[in-house]
């Protein structure tokens, strides 16, 4: 039988696969890195994407920021104009109440008696003045409680004192009593309003 060398053969057949094999290493190395580099190249665009879509959202919610300031500025603006419409509204609708509430001082006020001394405070008035007896303080008193302008007198001081510029025979009571004020005719805030 002849012999045949297969040693070239075999050589040549390993150093071919070997060829093979790093041709194809090379093709998965390029293909490897043509992948990472497509990859960071999406994530970039991605991140870009992402970052214009975050500056843009930032830019609108500024100018909502903005416009939320200044819906608060108009909304504190017409909170003070409708305060000020109510105060002068409510002005308005009082102008004559003083008239009245004068009047009805002058009117109850016994004989006797004169006043020195009208301060309100909210819907309470203080009343100070002179007298010539304690009966006449109480008349005014009564008075003023059956008064549609007043309601609830308390009296606070009475004192007497010995008046000798006016009449040196007589003794003036000095007085300080306190008196709710009404406001008859006047609507009821409790009501709701018709439109």
């Amino acid at each position: 039988m002849a012999r045949i060398n297969l040693l070239p053969w075999r050589e040549r057949e390993r150093a071919e696969k070997q060829r093979e094999f790093l041709t194809l290493l090379g093709f998965v190395a390029i293909f490897g890195v043509l992948l990472v580099f497509a990859a960071h190249v999406l994530v970039n665009n991605r991140i870009s994407a992402q970052e214009a879509r975050n500056d843009f959202l930032r830019d609108e919610i500024r100018k909502v920021d903005r416009r939320i300031r200044e819906i608060k500025e108009l909304e504190k603006t017409k909170r003070a104009l409708l305060d000020r419409m109510e105060i002068i509204q409510r002005l308005q609708r009082s102008r004559p109440e003083v008239v009245h509430l004068f009047d009805e001082l002058v009117k109850t006020l016994p004989e006797g008696m004169y006043l020195t001394k009208v301060q309100q405070t909210g819907d309470r008035l203080l009343i100070e003045g002179k007298a010539e007896s304690d009966a006449r303080v109480s008349t005014y008193m009564r008075n003023l409680e059956g008064s549609s302008w007043f309601r609830a007198p308390r009296l606070r001081v009475i004192e007497t004192r010995e008046e000798r510029d006016q009449n040196p025979h007589q003794d003036l009571r000095s007085f300080s009593l306190e008196v709710q004020m009404e406001h008859p005719g006047a609507p009821d805030d409790s009501e709701p309003k018709k439109e």
